[in-house]
């Protein structure tokens, strides 16, 4: 199984993406770290994560936040 999937968007263009959350924009330890942690986690708290790292949080911060606003 792929560490992480590509999906086609409408412009044809392959979007890395972690459980269809689309992780373009985070850098490669940061993509490292998410594909592990996805493991253990919903969707719906990579997809939190995402959006905080995205924001400047660091991996920790963004987890953090995500446990208490969406939980596991």
């Amino acid at each position: 199984m792929a560490k992480y999937q590509y999906s086609k968007s409408l412009n044809a263009s392959k979007t890395k993406q972690i459980k269809g959350v689309p992780i373009d924009g985070l850098n490669a330890r940061q993509v490292d770290a998410m594909v592990s942690h996805s493991e253990h986690h919903t969707k719906k708290h990579i997809e939190f994560m995402v959006n905080a790292m995205l924001k400047g949080s660091s991996f920790t911060e963004s987890h953090k936040l995500a446990m208490q606003e969406v939980g596991k």
